[in-house]
């Protein structure tokens, strides 16, 4: 992000958690991962069966994107609600406010990424986000105005922050021994 004057001049903004896992969209024909690399992977089945039970419930124009965290990656968890957590509610190319996401997210029984901060962004709240992360634990975080946005305009609206070396095994995931990740 080259400038952050979007996220200081809206009303609001959310900071949530940036999970290592698989980026996934769910649609109304199904599910694909963001990877390339979309060739079968047994780790990706629970998401398949996941989204069977979703992908009737959207529109033709309408997208849930989410991390998806079946297989250990860089960070083990122990202690997921679930394996899907959404981000995005996507609907006629446009990104829908962070509260009309999260009521849609209610509606359709998906979990959301946790929040981290939700106020008005400032350079001392990112200095704080960042400060309280634990970067074992933790790979980073997202942060997007609470506002409703064009998807066209994500790059001003919306930005990530990674750890450095947030990578830190020499395999992929998907050419290593799968290891899921465990439920709450």
């Amino acid at each position: 992000m080259s400038s952050v004057d979007k996220l200081a001049s809206a009303e609001e903004a959310v900071f949530t958690e940036k999970l290592d896992g698989e980026n996934t969209t769910i649609h109304s024909q199904g599910c694909h991962p963001r990877s390339i690399d979309a060739r079968y992977h047994p780790s990706r089945d629970w998401m398949k069966a996941f989204a069977t039970g979703i992908s009737p419930q959207l529109d033709e124009d309408e997208r849930i994107v989410g991390e998806y965290l079946f297989a250990r990656r860089s960070i083990a968890y122990s202690a997921l609600p679930t394996y899907f957590l959404g981000f995005a509610w996507i609907k006629a190319k446009r990104v829908q406010s962070w509260d009309a996401t999260l009521s849609r997210f209610l509606e359709l029984g998906i979990a959301a990424v946790p929040e981290l901060y939700r106020g008005r962004f400032s350079v001392k709240v990112l200095a704080d986000v960042i400060a309280g992360l634990d970067l074992d634990t933790q790979e980073g975080f997202v942060v997007r105005t609470t506002a409703a946005f064009n998807e066209e305009d994500m790059p001003t609206h919306h930005a990530k922050y990674v750890r450095e070396g947030h990578v830190q095994s020499e395999t992929h995931w998907m050419n290593a021994e799968l290891v899921k990740n465990r439920l709450l």
